[in-house]
């Protein structure tokens, strides 16, 4: 087993993660709490970088770091790189977006996420980025998932993320399209347990 350290601080997404890399030879934990990695990147992708090389650094250990978020049309790709923090609470942040798109017909959005493995010396080993276009409703519909979930609807499968299967969301969502670019080379390097 190789471990693993996942570049966060939410125990929530070591979950998450895991269920992705199912098979591989792998034990993920979370990162140190005394490992604080400051995101002053200007993309998702060098948010993540930062994130999986500073981790694997501090730890001498494999590293993976995820950076995503919501891009809207209209609103020049915000909240982006802000997502997380466009609002205090789940709620705060869908408020703020409806109230700033108001009554505009142009919807366009796109959620990215970025993903970046870092070898245990804070090299980058593979990364990947998947991105998932949609459009933002302008009421809340569904009850699973998080964040934006209620208002990123796919019209391909005409329903919000939050309506949305768990495998359903898993396979069509930013995060699921990162992950199938990210794990053949994951595979190929885990594969034998190192």
């Amino acid at each position: 087993m190789v471990r693993l350290v996942v570049a966060t601080g939410n125990p929530g997404k070591v979950t998450e993660i895991e269920e992705y890399l199912v098979g591989l030879p792998l034990e993920l934990e979370l990162k140190p709490e005394d490992v604080e990695v400051e995101e002053i990147g200007e993309t998702f992708l060098a948010n993540a970088a930062l994130k999986a090389c500073s981790v694997a650094m501090a730890t001498d250990e494999w590293a993976i770091g995820d950076d995503s978020g919501l891009e809207v049309e209209v609103l020049d790709g915000a909240p982006g790189l802000y997502s997380a923090r466009y609002g205090k609470t789940d709620a705060e942040r869908i408020e703020r977006l409806l109230f700033e798109l108001g009554d505009d017909l142009h919807r366009q959005a796109q959620f990215v996420c970025a993903l970046v493995v870092a070898r245990p010396d804070g090299t980058i080993a593979f990364q990947a980025e998947g991105v998932c276009q949609g459009e933002i409703l302008r009421t809340p519909r569904g009850s699973n998932g998080f964040g934006y979930d209620p208002i990123f609807y796919m019209p391909n499968h005409q329903m919000t993320f939050a309506e949305m299967a768990p495998e359903l969301k898993h396979r069509v969502s930013h995060r699921g399209q990162a992950f199938q670019l990210l794990l053949p080379q994951m595979h190929q390097q885990f594969g034998s347990g190192l």
